[in-house]
Formats: structure tokens, C-alpha cells, sequence
């Protein structure tokens, strides 16, 4: 068993060496001289190298025979194989000998080749960059034309398409690197273009202002032709009709004329059409700065900065000149700057998205309507001339119809002529009320006469007027008022139609019109009419004919007051029995005045007959009296007389419609008689009267008894009787208080006097005859 082991050990170590490479055959080696057996595996290795010998030996002689059979066919061909290299040879020499020329030839094809592949190269190459040349110069034909938006989107598409297919060539690195100098020099060039534009639209926002005005009052006209047309028939018949058959006299002087100003009126010529703001105004720079600020991505900062400019703008826009209400070109620049300005942004608004959008617009429409407001009052708070004010009513109504079509909400302006209603309404007031003063003093208070028909028809047009028993009278005849009546009636209708002139467009109903017609007409004949029939009636040196004249013209005015009433019915198409409709005060009017004209005649009267016994000069210690009146007494009786005269000879209708001598001629007549017995009362009751002779007694009761005779004459028909002898009998039977040598201390009445002038018993005093009796 021990020996076993050992040659299995070599045999495996054999093997290992046989089948193991020989770089590895190094660690069994090793593991042999390590044993003990090593002169044992040396005969086993002997062995097996024997064996191997004579395994190689077998396998030569096996092979000899056929390796010599090998050699010999081998020496046999190389004979043949040097002929065969001969022939090669040869044949070479010969191909290399006819191939030279193709050699050439395929040379040339190879560098044909060669330049063709080349070529095509190169045209691909140019393939690619032709189109970065012709974008570039599509370019610069763009920038040399300042079309500037689509030299930024060529240069758009040039960056982003066409260098990257062109490939790293170093003219498209040039080109590349002056792209962001380009941008600059076109969003540069674009702002320059924008400002350019805004400071056109700020020198021209006026007129663009006055053509949209235009085209809205051309608008208003188309829209309201058919309305005009019906409006005219029925104008003419209120000029006709108006007043009983009455027309207006407009060739008379009115504070204000029929015509209206045309500072609003459509031309009749015919007329090119009136071009709209967006022909007046190039908007591409604006569209182009802003598509420009869009591709670079500033939108934003573009959008900034023109709300910035535009605000700058309107603030100047919206600031008017100290002189605007000196003219009304002032207001009308004022208004057509404003109007320009929102047209521009209306425009912009609805032809840009989100450059300004509605709420900007709106919040600079409010700001612009409060600011033109409050310089409207400013300004016209200014304005004296009424023709000024109704034309600067127009030109804000159709300020405010233009703005309204673009959108904008203009209530509050239509607010504001409503106040500016009542401004128009006083300073009319002022001017009719010069014009009335002018008429009162240029009146010569006497009967209109009538020479002709044609005059008469004149006078009767102008004022409503009908006597049947005057149209009877053959010519010349006279009218019983004076020219006063129908001047100031005529005034009257001119100040209602100047009322009714400011109330059109104002959007306001028939209704609100009338009304504010009526409480206009009313305040002109309670205020401006009144004051100037007291100034006429107070007025220094009237006469008592004159205020007997200016009853009868009263009176006739009073009666034509319904005829105003119909009169602003017609222009206002509203009944006069309408509920709540505001009633005309011209009857109290003219009633109050005539009152007035009646006191002042009593008063007048009552002056005149104290300037009369300013006169009396009684010797009231005179022995004897005068058998005749007193002088001053005379004077004055023939003063009444034909201050009475006056009464009584008047036309008979112009006494039937001022009621005299009914009343005021009866009245004027008592109010003088008892005055004229007081005032003598008081001359013989004087305190400065300190005695009393039986002549001046007697000269006085003659006095009085010519006053009866005057009262007993009936100066002024009417009375019953003797009542205007009741004046005097306070004088007559009154029995006053007499003094006969009175003193300071005491004062005894007269004897004698005590049943009236009638008894003269005695005229002493009780002192003096007790020491005559003594």
C-alpha cells in the first residue's frame, strides 16, 4: 500500500506535466524534489520519454515513404515554377507596360472624383448659408426701408433657423455677434418713431378732437333730419299762432337775436367727407414699438412707459388757459384737445390688446370729467354775455354726444349744464333787465298812433291786441297804449325762447322744459319786470299823465298774460292744464305795478298840493279879508282841474280797461280834496299861529268855500251827490282848536268858533275881557 501511493503520485504528476503549459509547470516540479521519491520519478520520467520516443519513431517510419514521394514531385514542379515566373514576369512587364496610360486616366477620374465630391460638398455647405445671406440681406433691406418689426422678426427667424443650419463659420459668428446691436439699434430706432408719434398727437389732439366732433354733430344731424323737418311745420305755425295771430317783430332790437350763432350748424354747401380720427393719425408706430418690445420681451416696460407719456399728456390736455372764457374758440380748443385725446386712446384700446385696457381708460375718463367740470364752473362763473353761454352749451352738448358715441359716460355733464341753467337764467335777467329799463326810458308814455293799416298790422303782430270798435275807426286813429306794450311784450317772448333755446339737447323732457320755462319767465316778471316798472314809477319827474299811461299799458299787459301762457304750450307742446304745471305770475305782476302806479299818483298829487300852500301866505292878524281866493289857492284848483282833465279826456276804452275814472280818477280826486283839507286844517291849527283877526278868518272861509265850489263842480263824474263834499267837512264842521293873543302857557280856544267858520260872534279872550271889564 505504501509503494502504491508514491507511483500513483508520480503517474498524476506525468500527466499534469504532459497536459500543463510550461509556464506553470514550475510548482510540480517543486512538489517532486520536495518528496522523498525523487530518484524513483526520475526513472518513471526515463520511462516515459522513452516511450514517447519510440511512439515518434513508429509515426516517422509510417510517414517517410509519402514524405519522400513529397520531395520528389516538389523538384518536379519547381521547374515548371520557374518557367510560370518567367511568363508571369512577363506578363506583368506587358500589363505593367499597357496600364500606364489607364493608370492616368484613372488618376484624372480619381481627381475628377475628387473635385466633384468637393464640389457637391461645397454646395451643400453653400446650400445652407445662402439662406443666412439672403435673411440678412432681407434685413438690411428692412432697416434701410425703417420697417423695423419685420426686420425683428427676419432677424428672429435668421437666429434661431437659419445660423444653426449654416454651421461654426466665422462670417456667421460675425453675424451672430452683431445680432443684440441690431436688436438695440431697432427697439432704439422704434421708441425714437413712438416718441416722434406722441408729440404729433399732443400738437395735433386738437384737431383730431374737432374731427371726431364733426362727425358726431354730422351723425346727430342725419339722425335728427326727420325730426327737424316736423319740428319746422310746426314752428311756423307757433310763430303764426303763437299770441292770437301774433309774430314776433325780430327786426326790433331784442337782447337776444332769433338767429342762432352757427358756431355749431352743419354747412348746406356740399362738403368732402369728414375723414375719422384713425385717417388723420398713423398708428403704426405704436403697433410697431409695441410688437417690437413684444418679440424682445419688454412688453411690460413698453406698456409702462407710454401710459407714463399719455399721462403726461392728459395732465397738460386737461389743464386749461387762463383765457378760455374771454372767447369761445378758448373752449372750443379746450374741448377739442379733450376729445382728441380720448379718441387716440379709444382707438388704441380697441385696436391694441392690453396696451391700455377699459379700467385705465375709465379711471383717466373720470379724472378728465371732474377736472373739465370743475374748470367749466371756474370759467363760466366768468361769463356776462348770455349768446356766450348758450353757445357754450352747445359746444358742451355735443362735446358730450361725440364722447358718449365713443363710450365714455357723460351724465355729469349734462349735470353741470343743469347749473349752469340757473347762471344762464340770471345773467338773462341782467340783460332784459337793462333792455327793459332802455325801453321805459325811451317810451314817451303816450297813445301808439296809427297811420295806415300796414302800421297798424305791425303793432297788432307783435302784441295780441283786438278792439272791434277801434278795427271801425278810420285812419289815423290811436291806440290807447304806448310803444312800451309791445316792445316789452315782444321782449317777454325773445326771453322764452331764449329759455327754450338752452333747454335743447339736454336730454330733458317737454314736461322738465316747460317748467323750467315758466319759473324762468316767472322770475323775469317778478324781479327784473317789477323792479323796472317801480324804477319807471319812481323815477323823478313823471308825470301824472305819464302814470296814467303806464296803468292803461299795465293793464293791456295783464290781459295778454294768458296769451304768453298759450304761447309756451305751442313752443313746448305741453297743456297748460297739465297737473303741477307751474302758473304764470304776470297778472299779479302787472296788478302790483299798477297798484304801485295809482299809489305814486295819490302821492304825486298830494306833493303838488303841498308845494301849493307852500305858497299860502294868510295875514292871520289882518283887519279886513279879501273879497276873492287866495292866489296860491287858484293855482292850485286850476291844477286839479287839469290834472282831472287828464282823467276825463282820455280814449274811452283806455278809461273802460283801466277803470277810469271809476276808480282811480274818484279815488285821486277824494285822496286830494281830503289831503287839501287837512293840510289847511293844519295852517289854521299851526302852533306858530298865535292869533287870529276876524279878516283872516273871512279871507280863510273863502278859501274853503272855493274848495267846495271845486267839490261841488264834480271835477271827476261819478260821484253821488255831494260825497266829495264830505273832503272838507273836518274843516267845515270839524270845529279845531283857534288862539287869540295865546301864549306860551296858555291856550284857550276862540269864541265863536266852536260851530264851525260859519259864526264869528266873538273873537277875544276871556283874560282880555275881564280887564275891559275892569
Amino acid at each position: 500500500m505504501a509503494s502504491a501511493e508514491p507511483a500513483a503520485e508520480h503517474e498524476r504528476i506525468l500527466r499534469e506535466i504532459e497536459s500543463t503549459d510550461t509556464n506553470c509547470i514550475g510548482p510540480t516540479l517543486r512538489s517532486v524534489y520536495d518528496g522523498q521519491e525523487h530518484g524513483l520519478f526520475m526513472e518513471k520520467l526515463d520511462g516515459r520519454i522513452r516511450n514517447h520516443d519510440r511512439e515518434i519513431e513508429k509515426m516517422c517510419n509510417h510517414h517517410f515513404q509519402g514524405f519522400v514521394d513529397s520531395i520528389t514531385e516538389l523538384l518536379k514542379v519547381r521547374g515548371e515554377a520557374q518557367k510560370l515566373k518567367g511568363q508571369v514576369t512577363e506578363t506583368n512587364q506587358k500589363l505593367q507596360n499597357d496600364s500606364k496610360e489607364l493608370l492616368m486616366m484613372m488618376d484624372e477620374l480619381r481627381q475628377c472624383r475628387l473635385q466633384q465630391r468637393n464640389i457637391a460638398t461645397t454646395i451643400d455647405k453653400l446650400t445652407l448659408c445662402l439662406p443666412v445671406l439672403e435673411m440678412y440681406s432681407k434685413l438690411q433691406e428692412h432697416m434701410k426701408a425703417k420697417r423695423y418689426y419685420p426686420a425683428l422678426r427676419t432677424l428672429e427667424q435668421w437666429e434661431d433657423d437659419c445660423l444653426p443650419q449654416a454651421g461654426l463659420y466665422r462670417f456667421c459668428a460675425i453675424m451672430a455677434e452683431n445680432i443684440p446691436r441690431l436688436r438695440t439699434h431697432i427697439r432704439d430706432v422704434s421708441v425714437s418713431d413712438l416718441k416722434d408719434f406722441l408729440e404729433s398727437i399732443r400738437k395735433h389732439s386738437d384737431k383730431i378732437g374737432e374731427t371726431a366732433m364733426k362727425q358726431a354733430q354730422v351723425q346727430l344731424s342725419c339722425d335728427n333730419a326727420v325730426t327737424s323737418q316736423q319740428r319746422s311745420a310746426s314752428g311756423r305755425r307757433i310763430w303764426k299762432n303763437a299770441g292770437s295771430g301774433t309774430i314776433v317783430d325780430r327786426t326790433g332790437s331784442s337782447p337776444l337775436s332769433e338767429k342762432d350763432s352757427g358756431i355749431l350748424n352743419v354747412k348746406d354747401e356740399e362738403e368732402d367727407e369728414v375723414p375719422g380720427a384713425q385717417d388723420l393719425v398713423d398708428f403704426s408706430p405704436v403697433y410697431r414699438c409695441l410688437h417690437i418690445y413684444t418679440v424682445l420681451g419688454s412688453r411690460d416696460t413698453f406698456e409702462n412707459y407710454y401710459r407714463k407719456q399719455r399721462r403726461k399728456q392728459a395732465r397738460l390736455v386737461l389743464q386749461p388757459h387762463s383765457n378760455m372764457h374771454e372767447t369761445l374758440e378758448g373752449y372750443r380748443r379746450y374741448f377739442n384737445q379733450i376729445v382728441g385725446f380720448f379718441v387716440v386712446e379709444d382707438h388704441v384700446l380697441h385696436t391694441t390688446q392690453g396696451l391700455v385696457n377699459r379700467a385705465y381708460v375709465e379711471e383717466w375718463w373720470e379724472l378728465a370729467l371732474s377736472k373739465t367740470i370743475a374748470a367749466l364752473r371756474t370759467h363760466s362763473s366768468y361769463c356776462t354775455d348770455p349768446d356766450l353761454i348758450l353757445d357754450l352749451k352747445n359746444l358742451i352738448v355735443l362735446f358730450a354726444d361725440t364722447l358718449q358715441g365713443y363710450g365714455f359716460p357723460v351724465n355729469q355733464l349734462f349735470d353741470m349744464l343743469l347749473e349752469m341753467r340757473d347762471q344762464y337764467g340770471e345773467i338773462l335777467l341782467k340783460k332784459w333787465n337793462q333792455s327793459f329799463r332802455q325801453i321805459l326810458d325811451q317810451d314817451n308814455y303816450s297813445p301808439i298812433p296809427v297811420a295806415s293799416p300796414e302800421e297798424y298790422q305791425r303793432i297788432t303782430g307783435q302784441f295780441p291786441f283786438q278792439d272791434p270798435e277801434l278795427d271801425k275807426m278810420s285812419f289815423p286813429k290811436k291806440l290807447p297804449f304806448s310803444e312800451f306794450v309791445p316792445k316789452v311784450y315782444s321782449h317777454l317772448k325773445e326771453f322764452i325762447y331764449a329759455c327754450l333755446k338752452y333747454s335743447e339737447d339736454l336730454h330733458l323732457s317737454s314736461t322738465e322744459i316747460d317748467d323750467m320755462i315758466r319759473k324762468s319767465t316767472n322770475l323775469l316778471l317778478t324781479r327784473t319786470l317789477s323792479h323796472c316798472l317801480q324804477y319807471a314809477i319812481k323815477k323823478k319827474n313823471v308825470g301824472l299823465a305819464e302814470l296814467v299811461q303806464i296803468i292803461i299799458n299795465t293793464t293791456h299787459l295783464e290781459q295778454s298774460c294768458h296769451y304768453l301762457e298759450e304761447f309756451i304750450s305751442n313752443i313746448t307742446n305741453v297743456p297748460p292744464d297739465t297737473i303741477n304745471a307751474t302758473k304764470l305770475y304776470g297778472t299779479s305782476t302787472f296788478k302790483d305795478a299798477r297798484h304801485a302806479t295809482e299809489e305814486e299818483i295819490y302821492t304825486n298829487l298830494n306833493q303838488k298840493i303841498d308845494q301849493f300852500l307852500q305858497l299860502a301866505d294868510y295875514d292871520w292878524t289882518a283887519a279886513q279879508g279879501g273879497g276873492q281866493a287866495s292866489d296860491y289857492l287858484s293855482d292850485l284848483i286850476a291844477f286839479l282841474c287839469s290834472t282831472f282833465a287828464v282823467f276825463t279826456h282820455l280814449p274811452g276804452n283806455a278809461i273802460q280797461h283801466a277803470m277810469l275814472p271809476g276808480k282811480v280818477a274818484q279815488t285821486a280826486c277824494m285822496s286830494a280834496c281830503k289831503h287839501l283839507s287837512t293840510s289847511l286844517l293844519q295852517l289854521l291849527l299851526d302852533a306858530d299861529v298865535k292869533q287870529v283877526s276876524m279878516g283872516a278868518l273871512q279871507q280863510f272861509n273863502v278859501d274853503v268855500r272855493e274848495c267846495e265850489r271845486f267839490a261841488r263842480a264834480g271835477p271827476v263824474p261819478g260821484f253821488q251827490g255831494d260825497t266829495l263834499l264830505l273832503a272838507f267837512i273836518d274843516l267845515r264842521q270839524g270845529a279845531g282848536r283857534g288862539h287869540y293873543g295865546r301864549t306860551e302857557d296858555e291856550s284857550p280856544p276862540l269864541k265863536g268858533v266852536h260851530c264851525g267858520l260859519g259864526k264869528f260872534a266873538s273873537f277875544s279872550n276871556p283874560q282880555s275881557e275881564a280887564s275891559s271889564g275892569n
